[in-house]
């Protein structure tokens, strides 16, 4: 597969439509549909006549707090990252458009019904007309925003696309005249930053007699702000939006709330190619027969010396989908969906869903295909869908790993009805959660049985967030509120510690049994010693002043990697069951060795091993841009929280960087909030740090220590309380 590489003599300059007197005055006049209205959080509530309207208005109020992100989130879906960042992302581009396809968005966007056209055309206005208002913003690359943009996400989740392992590494060996092919593995994976917790209650089991919703996806820093959206044709809701996103992905309108959380459900699968040579070009075998490999010429520009360098590739396609790695005698190509109209008509529908009848119809555009929900309603209603679009499939195969391309008998079969698929409406138990985890242990002694569905449905194993979450939700009573929820959500114990510290305890004691002959010839017990004391007697609750945290979390992730896995392949041994297998089979030095190490390392760097976890787990709201840089030396606040990884729901995922002798969070708990529903909606929420990713901006921190402290605030659902908290009222362009 050979390419051809041409350097053109393009300046980095880019052609755009200039923006003309007629469409100016178009946006002057929608603009003053809308009113803007930012309470003393900097959270944006948008009022407009029409739903088109509060669109236009979103966009306009991302593009204040962040048109950066904005801009960077649909050069990515675009594959022109390369004409930004150079080289280096030039096979990144190529696995995206092998996988979306921008003639296809812009064809869904030709046949869209009427209503979406509109909303497309108000976010492009929307972005559009801050350009024109603000020219000292400067695009990098997109100087005019197009209404079928928004057609290049499938469900919302702007890194959700699904390849079933395979990694632009992969298309980078297969497609580069310089790669070396390597086989394809299924990808490991490991939570680090990525994840979610979502939780239901039930009338029967909150103090109010209403339900309750927990809403808490764990994400990057700086991934999604808080919005508010109203309008006169019956919008009104309140949550957290992608950057470049027209409607609240995860929150609540006044009727119900959803809350998604990253899914395992199989839906992209792998299929191993017989490609070779013919007559005519290059063939596959299909049940017996060739069929022609078919070729598509792709362009990717990437800077070079300040000027657009251009390559062609010839990228290859079965009827399957693009192929997109190479083995040992064979090709895989891949069969997904990573964009569809379905996927944001979907997204857009629910934020006007009535309740769990309204809503569980709307599913049926089976849009999304990343996620699974947790629901609520003012209706008393909850309720859990493990996934949404699912394909069917032979239950026979091994869906986990590539499977035959050459027959018929691995093909899809349709989706699966979303009766279906896997799901708890209602539960006698009272209460849902899913923290990325399997969904059979959803709602304790409630939770679906999982002889009754094919394995691909559920792939997903248990990790300790779910352990932790069910064991407290199903421990703590009938009388829930949204202060108790908020305590659930912020329970800092660290329960893969509960299995990985005995282990260590117990490997202690059994090579130095009561100090003994051997502890006293032995330097490694001196170093032990008190450690392994503190670690005894310590409760698995991580804290701002706990060495006991920094211990053990420095400890485990030196560590076998088999217990870091959250995210698992069909089949693999899922997290907790990993951890407990290998916590029961080390050998003591497995264990000791990277302790003692350890310690050593925490006596040199600090002076002593007894270093508090929050002088070292830091929050640094640094300066918005993409590529972090953090700095000892600088004000940041100290966080009691630790990674998702080990079990802890309020996720702060942080790690040292280069030249820092302090860990820095990333990500982790992002937006959260806690929704009572009834007569009227009572909620508290929280953002990572502020609303707007401007250090200029007064919102730039506004909550950056309530966010390391886990202190909620007040949410402003209804006109009147936000007029209460108004700081500025103004509609676009003013």
């Amino acid at each position: 597969m050979k390419n051809l590489l041409l350097l053109c003599l393009l300046p980095l300059t880019h052609c755009a439509q200039p923006m003309n007197a007629v469409e100016t005055r178009g946006w002057e006049t929608q603009a003053k549909n809308v009113t803007i209205i930012r309470d003393k959080w900097g959270i944006p509530h948008i009022y407009g006549k029409t739903d088109a309207d509060a669109v236009f208005g979103l966009m306009y109020a991302q593009c204040e707090d962040d048109f950066r992100r904005i801009e960077m989130n649909y050069i990515e879906k675009l594959g022109r990252m390369a004409e930004v960042t150079g080289e280096q992302d030039l096979y990144n581009d190529l696995y995206l458009r092998l996988l979306i396809d921008t003639a296809d968005a812009k064809a869904d966007y030709n046949k869209a019904p009427a209503w979406l056209k509109k909303l497309l055309h108000a976010h492009a206005d929307g972005i559009n007309y801050f350009l024109y208002k603000n020219p000292k913003v400067k695009p990098t690359l997109l100087k005019r925003f197009q209404p079928w943009y928004p057609l290049l996400w499938t469900d919302g989740s702007i890194g959700a696309i699904n390849t079933g392992g395979i990694t632009e590494e992969h298309v980078k060996n297969l497609y580069s005249a310089n790669g070396n092919a390597i086989s394809f593995h299924p990808k490991k994976f490991e939570d680090n930053t990525t994840g979610s917790n979502g939780f239901a209650i039930a009338p029967s089991k909150s103090k109010s007699g209403k339900a309750i919703l927990y809403i808490n996806p764990h994400v990057t820093f700086y991934f999604r702000p808080e919005v508010h959206m109203a309008s006169e044709e019956g919008l009104n809701v309140y949550g957290a939006v992608t950057w470049g996103q027209f409607f609240i992905y995860q929150g609540f309108n006044e009727q119900c709330g959803w809350m998604h959380t990253s899914s395992e459900v199989d839906v992209a699968d792998i299929y191993s190619e017989k490609i070779t040579r013919g007559e005519k070009g290059l063939v596959y075998r299909y049940n017996n027969t060739s069929r022609p490999v078919v070729t598509k010429q792709m362009t990717l520009r990437y800077k070079k010396d300040n000027r657009l360098a251009t390559k062609n590739i010839t990228a290859y396609f079965t009827h399957h989908g693009p192929v997109m790695a190479k083995g040992e005698g064979e090709y895989f190509s891949v069969r997904s969906s990573n964009r569809m109209m379905n996927g944001l008509m979907q997204s857009w529908q629910r934020t006007k869903a009535t309740g769990l009848a309204s809503y569980r119809e709307i599913m049926e555009l089976k849009g999304n295909t990343s996620n699974n929900t947790v629901f609520a309603d003012n209706k008393g209603n909850i309720a859990y869908w493990h996934g949404n679009y699912v394909p069917v499939r032979d239950s026979s195969f091994k869906w986990g790993h590539p499977v035959d391309g050459s027959t018929a008998a691995t093909e899809w079969n349709g989706l699966h009805n979303v009766d279906d698929i896997i799901q708890v409406i209602n539960p006698a138990s009272g209460w849902i959660q899913n923290c990325n985890s399997t969904p059979f242990t959803a709602s304790g002694t409630s939770s679906p049985e999982k002889n009754k569905y094919p394995r691909y449905m559920a792939p997903d194993g248990e990790n300790f967030r779910g352990v932790n979450a069910a064991r407290l939700l199903a421990n703590s009573g009938n009388d829930f509120t949204l202060e108790k929820i908020i305590s659930i959500g912020y329970d800092s114990t660290l329960a893969a510690f509960e299995v990985l510290v005995p282990a260590l305890v117990r490997s202690f004691e059994q090579t130095y049994p009561a100090g003994g002959l051997i502890a006293s010839t032995d330097s490694m017990y001196g170093i032990l010693k008190e450690p392994i004391a503190l670690l005894k007697t310590w409760n698995y609750k991580s804290g701002e002043r706990s060495v006991g945290t920094t211990l053990a979390v420095e400890w485990a992730q030196l560590l076998n990697e088999s217990i870091h896995n959250v995210y698992i392949n069909e089949g693999e041994p899922d997290q907790v069951s990993a951890t407990k297998s290998y916590a029961a089979g080390a050998k003591s030095s497995e264990l000791l060795e990277p302790m003692a190490a350890l310690v050593k390392e925490l006596i040199m760097i600090h002076g002593t091993w007894k270093v508090e976890w929050g002088s070292i787990n830091r929050y640094q709201r640094v300066n918005g841009d993409f590529f972090l840089k953090f700095d000892d030396d600088k004000p940041s606040l100290p966080v009691g929280f630790a990674a998702s990884t080990w079990g802890q729901l309020p996720s702060y995922s942080s790690g040292y960087y280069t030249g820092n002798r302090k860990r820095y969070g990333r990500g982790g708990n992002s937006f959260i909030c806690a929704v009572e529903f009834g007569d009227k909606i009572k909620a508290r929420s929280l953002l990572a740090g502020g609303n707007s990713n401007d250090p200029a901006s007064p919102y730039f921190e506004t909550q950056a220590l309530m966010y390391t402290k886990g202190q909620f605030k007040e949410v402003s659902f209804y006109r009147e309380d936000v007029i209460k908290n108004k700081v500025k009222e103004y509609p676009p362009g003013e």
